[in-house]
């Protein structure tokens, strides 16, 4: 007579094998860029003064691809270009690094989904810069600290 018996080894698991989660968990969002972080608060500053990047780029002596670039988070700026492009928009770098603070002290938030709050664009307007929004941020980031 001839057995059929299994080839197959029998496991005897040593540890217990832990029980599939009820729920995957969601993944912990990832902090910003610095990169992105400046490069949207640039682009905001100069939105919210209703500038081109034209005269923006031309007032910080930069090309104006490479502050394009910037803005997008591209490219990963020098102490020197930051502080000029901030000089452009009428701000310190001290503001900028105060204004990119405040974006990263709220990670939760996009960074691109949030409206501006300056007032629509006025057709043929070419007017000096307005800083008001800038400061009254800054203002809000410095009584929160």
């Amino acid at each position: 007579m001839s057995s059929h018996a299994s080839d197959e080894a029998r496991v005897i698991p040593l540890r217990p094998v832990p029980a599939a989660p009820a729920k995957p968990e969601e993944p912990a969002p990832k902090e910003p860029l610095w990169r992105d972080v400046v490069g949207d608060v640039l682009r905001r500053e100069r939105l919210a003064q209703e500038r081109t990047l034209k005269d923006v780029a031309d007032a910080a002596r930069i090309s104006m691809p490479y502050l394009s670039e910037l803005e997008r988070g591209r490219k990963e700026a020098s102490s020197e270009v930051l502080a000029a492009a901030a000089h452009a928009l009428g701000l310190g770098l001290a503001d900028l690094l105060a204004l990119a603070h405040g974006r990263l002290a709220r990670p939760a938030q996009p960074l691109r989904s949030q409206p501006l709050t300056s007032q629509p664009l006025r057709s043929g307007s070419r007017t000096a810069p307005r800083r008001t929004e800038a400061r009254s941020r800054l203002g809000d980031i410095r009584l929160a600290a």
